[in-house]
């Protein structure tokens, strides 16, 4: 952790480097805001909030500022003309950066030019679940395609938005098994309820949206989409270990700033905020909410992003699902 002697000690040493527009200095002087593109009670403003909480001692005027909207893309606009200091930056999901740019013909943003990767904050995978519309018998992945195949008005699965790496999650596996699957996007965790009470067949959430009813007995967890078991359900399988391993999925929380950002701050941003995510309390926090600490450097988080956007264009392409918007 950056001490606050060190921190203003860097701020002057900055200053001189960028005159006027010292991070550091500025971090000290004015407020810093931490953007996400969503309401206020969700995961992922939960934990910009433990983020900025862990941070107050760098930034002493540091506020979570949530400018929902689009899925996150409004948040990420008002990004793009923001300031250049270190004092914006966003903390958003994968699916604005891997799979947006593939849906949305008017996004409103570029991925790759207008932002500067900072770093990964965590990351998560999903669940696979079905509920009592679906015979008990079907206990495995297997049985759900062969299910789904023999009863093909039935087979709807729902998340909680369209365009989103959940939806293309249940594209990707209606492809690899050869059946028709209908999505329903419910804008949120609303979808489980509907499982639970035999409305839906399935549904494709996060572990942490899916786990208390998994845990409860109200529906079951076919596949994990991690590239291991969950230690919270150790029963059940990988898609990998179900044979299909190209349903692998992860989604990440991460942080961004506008792309004119120098280096020098980009990578000061970076140090600070991994020094939070490897404190005991962030990981405590973390796995009450189902996700993993993560914590990238700006280079390889650059690459994860341009890794995820190849892997997603195609399967958003062949499925012909796109966005006037």
């Amino acid at each position: 952790m950056i001490t606050r002697r060190k921190f203003v000690t860097s701020a002057v040493g900055l200053a001189s480097v960028f005159p006027g527009a010292a991070w550091a200095q500025q971090a000290n002087q004015a407020t810093t805001r931490m953007l996400v593109g969503f309401t206020a009670g969700g995961a992922i403003d939960v934990i910009a909030r433990m983020l900025v909480d862990g941070m107050k001692d760098d930034f002493p005027s540091f506020i979570v500022d949530n400018r929902p909207g689009a899925g996150g893309r409004v948040a990420l606009g008002a990004l793009k003309v923001g300031p250049a200091d270190g004092t914006a930056m966003i903390l958003t999901p994968a699916s604005n950066f891997a799979v947006f740019p593939h849906v949305y013909k008017k996004l409103g943003y570029d991925a790759f030019k207008d932002f500067a990767p900072v770093t990964t904050v965590c990351d998560f995978p999903f669940l696979v679940t079905v509920g009592p519309m679906v015979p008990a018998d079907v206990k495995t992945l297997t049985d759900f395609v062969s299910w789904c195949r023999a009863n093909p008005k039935l087979a709807t699965y729902g998340t909680a938005a369209a365009g989103s790496m959940l939806h293309f999650t249940g594209v990707a596996l209606a492809k690899a098994g050869g059946f028709e699957f209908v999505h329903l996007p419910y804008g949120g965790p609303n979808g489980i309820q509907d499982l639970i009470g035999g409305r839906i067949a399935a549904t494709i959430y996060p572990t942490g949206t899916a786990l208390p009813h998994v845990q409860s007995g109200a529906i079951r967890a076919l596949v994990t989409t991690g590239p291991q078991r969950s230690p919270l359900l150790p029963d059940v399988p990988t898609v990998r270990e179900a044979g299909y391993p190209m349903l692998e999925a992860i989604e990440w929380f991460g942080v961004f700033v506008p792309a004119i950002t120098p280096a020098e701050t980009v990578n000061r941003l970076n140090r600070a905020i991994r020094s939070v995510v490897r404190t005991d309390a962030f990981k405590a926090n973390s796995a009450k909410l189902s996700v993993d600490p993560a914590g990238l450097t700006p280079g390889e988080f650059a690459q994860l992003i341009k890794s995820d956007f190849n892997r997603w264009g195609p399967i958003v392409q062949a499925s012909g699902f796109s966005s006037e918007d």
